[in-house]
């Protein structure tokens, strides 16, 4: 009995009393889910995308900075303690396919983490041996899942066109030929899937993750309403909305001619970014009123900047590091630069490497594999090397082999 059917034993619960289920089939056995439900506000992919790295700055460079920082670190393999310095897996991950790097490739892993918390990389091997690697955009992916609860296979669809990825010890259906079936077709695997799901963690969902961006949404809200309220004020030649009041005299009120005439008037001679500053000339009985709340009243650069600063915080990133003026948690820009690497993109990098390597390893046959990184040329980082360098090597107790491998270099052969 494999680890999967008796796990699947273990967790079945006793039939005493109805119990809640997460979905009851009228027939056959999978049970499909799209994108995570709505809770509390909660949005698609394609939404945080739009309105958060397509439309605002703050999440378009913190995104930008973690992808771009993680995928400039090199990798390293291993097998066990030595390193390898020539593979074809190396070589997979230098130039996964056609159209992208390997820097190219995490990138865009890592933008899906951040922006969906989801990112899905597929191979494809010719005759058993892998041959290219792609990574798959979330908002086109569907996980299908047993009444067990765990993913069977995954579905992908691109326009019409749908394809149905099997799961790493699923069944593997209509997957035009890519296991050996032909549309339809089914077949137990027990060996690695083809595609590799990593995700962050979720509390109410079982094979999805949870964006960073998700839990800054009201921030992200309130960053683009202020942007959107900047723009229409400069729009309206920078004056906040107002009344003109008549106060009628002897002539009583204003003909609806009249009326017509002023508020073409105002439109089209002191609205615009053009015409600023224009002298406004009122007739009698007419008085401009303000209405609503001055910016200084709304305090509303500083709300602005709030905004940013928790938007900067969902994703891990310094707000010194983004230009956010009103922080000072750290000392200075370096010090900001080591807590930025330190704790959002080496523990991302991490994650990365340790999924992609045991998946690879898998696929080539050699499961001693191990995919890491080289942290002693991120440059960031060069002062602690340098600091812990420096204590290392006035450690007189300690033996070149061991001074190495406190340093993270394995024993000289």
């Amino acid at each position: 009995m494999g680890l999967r059917s008796f796990l699947a034993a273990r967790l079945t619960p006793v039939p005493t009393a109805p119990a809640e289920v997460k979905s009851v089939p009228a027939a056959g056995t999978l049970v499909f889910t799209g994108a995570v439900p709505d809770v509390e506000g909660e949005r698609p992919y394609r939404a945080l995308a739009q309105a958060g790295f397509m439309h605002n700055p703050v999440v378009y460079r913190s995104v930008r900075l973690i992808a771009e920082n993680a995928a400039a670190i090199p990798l390293l393999l291993y097998d066990g303690p030595r390193e390898v310095e020539t593979h074809p897996l190396l070589q997979l991950l230098r130039r996964p396919n056609g159209g992208q790097d390997g820097a190219g490739l995490v990138e865009a892993l890592c933008g899906h983490l951040l922006l969906a918390g989801d990112a899905f990389l597929e191979l494809v091997a010719v005759d058993g041996v892998p041959r290219a690697l792609f990574a798959l955009r979330p908002d086109r992916m569907r996980v299908i899942e047993g009444r067990d609860g765990w993913p069977e296979a995954y579905e992908y669809r691109v326009g019409g066109s749908v394809r149905r990825i099997a799961a790493e010890g699923g069944a593997g259906a209509g997957e035009d030929g890519a296991d050996g079936h032909g549309p339809g077709g089914a077949a137990t695997r027990d060996g690695p899937g083809r595609l590799l799901h990593v995700r962050l963690f979720h509390p109410l969902a079982d094979s999805q993750g949870f964006a960073p961006l998700s839990a800054a949404r009201a921030a992200l809200d309130l960053h683009n309403a202020a942007a959107r309220w900047n723009k229409a004020l400069l729009d309206n030649s920078a004056r906040p909305s107002g009344a003109l009041v008549y106060q009628p005299g002897e002539a009583g009120n204003l003909s609806p001619d009249q009326f017509d005439r002023l508020k073409i008037e105002l439109e089209t001679g002191y609205t615009g970014a053009a015409r600023a500053g224009r002298p406004m000339l009122l007739e009698g009985g007419l008085d401009w009123k303000a209405m609503g709340l001055s910016p200084k009243d709304m305090d509303f650069i500083e709300a602005k900047n709030q905004a940013a600063r928790d938007i900067a915080l969902a994703f891990g990133v310094p707000p010194m590091l983004l230009g956010i003026p009103g922080d000072n948690t750290y000392a200075n820009y370096a010090e900001a630069n080591r807590a930025f690497y330190r704790f959002t993109v080496l523990p991302l990098i991490s994650r990365l490497t340790g999924a992609i390597g045991d998946f690879l390893a898998g696929h080539f046959g050699a499961p001693s594999l191990r995919l890491g990184y080289d942290a002693d040329r991120i440059d960031g980082l060069s002062a602690e090397r340098e600091a812990l360098w420096a204590r290392i090597g006035a450690a007189g107790f300690l033996s070149d082999d061991e001074k190495r491998e406190a340093v993270g270099y394995g024993v000289r052969a």
